[in-house]
């Protein structure tokens, strides 16, 4: 192995190793300090090397994190409040109002539709299936 090698290997380990915590931890109130010391590393060093390496920075990392996780359970049905709070947001309205400005519809109506997308699924599965799949399979 490449002597100038080990310290890039190094730096990537500690980074992945942060994103994980990030991953894990995301629905604790997690700030900046927890992650940089998961990095072993100074939060302002952090902030340049994880930015650098995943194109934007740990709070906005974690905050996609957070959304995603949110999508998912209110596609599951559950109601706004407790993916709210199950997800590390402390205020309801700071979820709400966030949500609607990422994806253009509030938590409420993403849920809703996702419950109607369902029932249209449930209701008629070949409505969402291509139809040159649906054709060559011989169901149409």
């Amino acid at each position: 192995m490449k002597t100038d090698a080990y310290p890039k290997i190094f730096l990537y380990r500690r980074l992945v190793q942060a994103k994980l915590f990030i991953d894990t931890h995301y629905a604790k109130p997690i700030d900046l300090d927890n992650i940089a010391d998961e990095a072993y590393s100074s939060k302002f060093h952090f902030i340049r090397q994880f930015k650098s390496i995943y194109r934007r920075t740990p709070h906005q990392y974690l905050i996609s994190v957070r959304m995603e996780k949110a999508k998912a359970l209110l596609r599951d049905g559950l109601p706004v409040s407790k993916v709210c709070y199950a997800v590390g947001f402390e205020s309801l309205s700071s979820f709400s109002g966030l949500f609607k400005r990422l994806y253009g519809i509030t938590p409420l109506a993403y849920s809703q539709q996702q419950q109607y997308i369902k029932a249209q699924i449930k209701e008629s599965p070949l409505r969402f299936i291509p139809g040159c799949f649906a054709h060559k399979s011989g169901w149409i």
